[in-house]
């Protein structure tokens, strides 16, 4: 009963749903940095270096010459797709880099919340304290 209960408590803490959350918003983000990877910085890159499309660049490891990678995969030879492994680098580089900024401005919110908040005026001390704190000054004195 033990796992069963502690699942229980696992599932109804709100621990689930979180994560679920996070893994949702996580695959969106995600197509969106591809997204912005693909669409918009890449081919930028591609007409500095030469109009090359990354995810193109590809050695065969036979004799063989191919046009495209897809020619290459659907022929069955053996292929290192390099250029796709670039462009993976390059979409971890920006979600790494977008999280990372991210997480920034959320520490930067933290802190400038926690400056708001003022210290708590110590407590009052309850009128037993003070009698008791008199009694003790008294003792002192004599």
């Amino acid at each position: 009963m033990g796992l069963v209960q502690e699942f229980k408590t696992f599932a109804t803490k709100g621990n689930v749903a979180d994560i679920a959350v996070g893994l949702i918003i996580g695959a969106s983000f995600g197509k969106i940095v591809t997204s912005l990877v693909n669409d918009i910085l890449m081919p930028p890159i591609g007409v500095l270096v030469g109009k090359v499309d990354f995810t193109n660049l590809f050695v065969v490891l036979d004799a063989q010459v191919f046009d495209n990678i897809q020619k290459a995969k659907e022929a069955g030879a053996p292929v290192i797709a390099y250029g796709q492994f670039l462009q993976n680098t390059f979409d971890f580089i920006i979600v790494a880099f977008a999280i990372f900024m991210v997480i920034k401005g959320l520490n930067k919110l933290k802190k400038a919340e926690e400056k708001k908040v003022e210290p708590a005026e110590p407590p009052v001390p309850s009128r037993e304290e003070i009698l008791l704190g008199e009694i003790r000054d008294l003792l002192k004195t004599k």
